[in-house]
């Protein structure tokens, strides 16, 4: 008993998990699950509520924050029962992980609620809940499907851009007269936001009355230098101008790359007398692979979300023929203020985006694996 008593005396001893009694493990369980059983019974009875399918509920969903509150104190309080000294350190990260929940769980969970309802805000009736009718509508939206179509041209620019941006990186990373001068011009577009480029070539330069690159074709030959007129032209600018605005940033990556390659191994391979093509083909391009493929998943991933620049130049027109997945959604929210089916949309698309970036992630680190 003595030396018990002067080890809980010492505020330096650490409590080990042997020390900690089984009856106060059993309380921090009960203590965590009974809080979540009563977070999950109120938001099943307020869903219930909301969807009108019982007749009692609660007003609003304040009394869900209640319980999410109650269920965080009870998480924390029982970290220390369970671990002790131990869960007293927990704690300190133990506020950051609860606020990531509640900003991103709660939202989520929000969302995927009103996914299954027919809410319009230009509609006097509110929400209701229609079950599987939005995705039903979507099965049969040909302006969606188009959209999506049209992502699949847009990722495949990606690869022209990558060869764009090797080569002018590979040009920046030479010994040419200039070349930081070139290597801050090219950056310029960069630090242009998409809604600055819209505007300032979109809609200025590319303007068909007055604009300068209108003027030039005009005087190259081309009576009306409409750049908007058919779907495949329209497509193409867009491609354009999100190409010369992205195209830096996969420079900057694979110019990093270039300056990193070994020296030694490229002088070895010019008194072998190497050529600059066998030399790009044979040492440079498979050193740089990591680097290349880990370049085009970053840019895919931009292309992904691809939205600003249609928005405010062609506003998915003409006849959808530039809409991105991104913007016809925009446009189901702004637009026809349809948040029930806007919503749904976003969750199919998210869930598109996270099987094809898993696919796409796997192939990569499998190439990279068989190359290595």
């Amino acid at each position: 008993m003595s030396e018990i008593k002067s080890i809980e005396r010492d505020p330096l001893y650490v409590v080990s998990p042997s020390i900690i009694s089984q009856k106060s493990k059993r309380s921090g369980v009960i203590l965590v699950r009974s809080t979540f059983i009563l977070m999950i019974t109120i938001a099943l009875i307020q869903g219930l509520y909301s969807f009108e399918k019982i007749d009692f509920g609660f007003s609003n969903w304040r009394p869900l924050l209640y319980a999410y509150i109650l269920w965080a104190i009870a998480i924390g309080y029982s970290r220390v029962l369970i671990y002790g000294e131990k869960g007293k350190r927990i704690l300190f990260v133990f506020p950051a992980v609860m606020f990531i929940i509640s900003i991103v769980v709660f939202p989520l969970l929000f969302g995927l609620y009103i996914s299954f309802t027919d809410w319009n805000l230009s509609s006097l009736d509110g929400k209701k809940f229609n079950g599987l009718d939005n995705f039903y509508q979507m099965l049969s939206d040909p302006y969606y499907w188009n959209a999506m179509k049209n992502m699949v041209y847009y990722i495949l620019a990606v690869l022209v851009e990558f060869a764009i941006a090797f080569l002018l990186a590979i040009l920046l990373n030479s010994q040419i007269r200039g070349r930081k001068f070139f290597r801050v011009s090219f950056l310029i577009p960069l630090m242009l936001s998409p809604v600055a480029v819209s505007w300032m070539i979109g809609k200025s330069m590319l303007e068909q009355r007055f604009g300068p690159v209108a003027g030039l074709a005009r005087t190259l030959g081309w009576e009306t230098p409409t750049f908007y007129s058919t779907p495949e032209l329209a497509r193409l600018t867009m491609m354009c101008m999100d190409a010369w605005t992205f195209i830096p940033l996969m420079i900057i990556m694979l110019l990093a790359g270039l300056q990193a390659l070994p020296k030694e191994v490229l002088e070895a391979a010019k008194v072998d007398g190497a050529n600059k093509w066998m030399m790009f083909k044979s040492i440079i391009f498979p050193i740089m692979l990591p680097v290349s493929l880990t370049t085009l998943v970053i840019r895919i991933i931009f292309k992904l979300k691809l939205a600003d620049i249609i928005m405010i130049v062609t506003a998915g027109g003409p006849g959808g023929a530039t809409d991105s997945v991104t913007s016809f959604i925009v446009r189901e929210y702004r637009d026809r203020s349809n948040v029930g089916y806007g919503t749904l949309l976003s969750f199919v698309y998210l869930i598109i985006i996270v099987i094809f970036m898993t696919i796409l992630i796997r192939f990569v680190n499998r190439w990279l694996q068989r190359e290595s």
